[in-house]
């Protein structure tokens, strides 16, 4: 069967370690000094998530992976603050759940009938924000996450084609193989008619990631027992947790999460892992770019235009010019002040 009717059908290869390790280096040889420059983003884990995504074509792989890179140049995403998306979180309409599932993997909940804005810009933004917390609460080794969706107050009112069509583009294209699971909790007869036309922006392995569950269905019910420990679950879930989304005490955690990650980068800035081991100064040329009051620099790191971005990630790029940080891809384990719990019981 050939690639495009592998990929069409939602088939996925199935490779031994020793070949799995094969295509991880042959990414890494196409990406040539980018897989040393950047190693979190082209770690084994990261580019095995890729190569899945391209049904373990290494050139796709490759190619996805590089633009991967550019929209991390350019967007920044780990540079996003809760300052800057608070107000899209104040309703709960997407947060990071206290708890994982039985799979250890992180929980994203959404509620789309609690949308509480219209600027597409924001809603993507607040999104890819959350991404970033939630693969950076993971725990080690576990690449995937799960995205529950309650329908609680949704209506053909809460649509949005245009931010829909984004958000698979962003999910897909730049966070591949990070879905492990969605559940559709509960959705109304007319979401069927609002799911038909979102089919077209997914692509079949995501598609088919995606579990229909209803509240009176025995089979629905053993589904969310099977995921999750029911004592933790929220109860607008079929759980026994019957806590609700708290504002204030979100914001806290998310901006100890914030602080933490900013410790992070400080400490990973203390030395210039962006040169390779070759090149320990920068070149006469473009020294400076190395001053801290420079333009071209903001804090935190050096902040890449869209053109550097695109040097970077030539094939044969001069060997003179510098590449800019990039911020590593989140992975490390839930610290314990994302472990509070910041539900609070009702009223």
């Amino acid at each position: 069967m050939s690639f495009k009717k592998l990929r069409a059908s939602g088939a996925e290869k199935s490779l031994s370690f020793e070949e799995q390790q094969t295509k991880v280096n042959e990414v890494q040889k196409i990406l040539g000094p980018l897989a040393d420059k950047l190693p979190t983003l082209c770690s084994d884990a990261s580019i095995i998530r890729y190569l899945k995504a391209r049904n373990w074509n290494t050139k796709k792989a490759a190619k996805m992976l590089k633009e991967t890179l550019k929209w991390r140049l350019v967007y920044k995403p780990e540079k996003i603050r809760w300052e800057d998306i608070a107000h899209e979180a104040e309703t709960g309409k997407l947060y990071r759940a206290n708890y994982f599932d039985r799979h250890g993997r992180t929980v994203l909940v959404m509620r789309p009938g609690f949308q509480n804005t219209t600027a597409t810009e924001g809603q993507i933004k607040y999104l890819v924000y959350c991404m970033e917390n939630a693969i950076a609460n993971s725990n080690p080794g576990q690449e995937q996450m799960v995205w529950l969706i309650d329908f609680q107050g949704w209506n053909m009112s809460s649509i949005s084609v245009k931010v829909t069509r984004e958000t698979a583009h962003i999910l897909q294209d730049y966070y591949p193989e990070r879905l492990g699971i969605g559940i559709l909790y509960n959705p109304p007869k007319i979401f069927e008619s609002f799911w038909k036309m979102v089919k077209p922006f997914l692509e079949t392995k995501t598609f088919k990631k995606v579990k229909f569950v209803y509240s009176d269905d025995p089979q629905s019910q053993k589904t969310m027992e099977e995921l999750f420990d029911m004592d933790k679950l929220d109860s607008a879930f079929g759980g026994k947790n019957l806590a609700g989304f708290n504002y204030e005490t979100y914001a806290q955690l998310m901006r100890e999460d914030d602080n933490k990650k900013m410790s992070d980068s400080l400490s990973d800035c203390s030395l210039p892992t962006y040169l390779s081991p070759a090149e320990p100064e920068i070149p006469q040329e473009d020294a400076s770019i190395s001053d801290p009051d420079s333009e071209a620099f903001e804090e935190g790191g050096f902040t890449p235009s869209h053109e550097m971005a695109s040097l970077i990630l030539e094939e044969g790029t001069n060997k003179s010019a510098v590449s800019p940080p990039v911020g590593n891809e989140p992975g490390h384990s839930q610290s314990e002040a994302a472990k509070e719990v910041y539900l609070k019981d009702p009223v």
